[in-house]
């Protein structure tokens, strides 16, 4: 298998699941039934800087949230698929829809649900805090904890490959 580095000079599309990875996992839902993300600034830029390359970007989570489209229309990020815990299913449909072979396809995750997903593509990637089965399955591991730059960390990895 190729290293890490060769296959990340060839992605053309990156796929992010959004809690524990462009989150630190926690959900906060105000008493008026409100839910609130935090999201990093800093992990916002990289998303800019694969767009700015022309690398494809999209999110495949198994949750839905406004907060999440208001921060990916925010980044430019248009593919945003929620409320799917098939992932795997979501990313073959996407790829076929795209016309990308998944050997230029990353993915970053965190937890059980992204495996799926992440044993389809050319270099799947974890959080420093992933799950240690996540982790297990990533050939990119990030020094960062979800929500806290691991995003920005795998995007700069990414653009500095090509």
């Amino acid at each position: 298998m190729a290293a890490p580095h060769a296959i990340a000079a060839g992605i053309r599309l990156v796929v992010f699941d959004v809690d524990g990875v462009f989150t630190d996992g926690r959900i906060w839902i105000g008493s008026d039934g409100v839910e609130y993300k935090a999201f990093s600034v800093r992990d916002g830029v990289g998303v800019k800087g694969l767009l700015r390359a022309g690398i494809e970007v999209a999110i495949i989570s198994g949750r839905a949230s406004p907060a999440v489209d208001q921060r990916m229309a925010e980044l430019g990020v248009t593919r945003v698929i929620q409320g799917r815990e098939d992932k795997g299913t979501v990313l073959s449909q996407l790829l076929d829809e795209l016309g990308i072979e998944p050997l230029h396809t990353a993915y970053l995750g965190d937890d059980t649900p992204d495996l799926g997903a992440m044993r389809m593509v050319g270099l799947p990637g974890s959080v420093a805090d992933a799950h240690a089965e996540v982790r297990a399955a990533s050939t990119w591991v990030a020094t960062q904890p979800g929500g806290r730059g691991a995003v920005r960390e795998f995007c700069e990895f990414l653009l500095g490959a090509r």
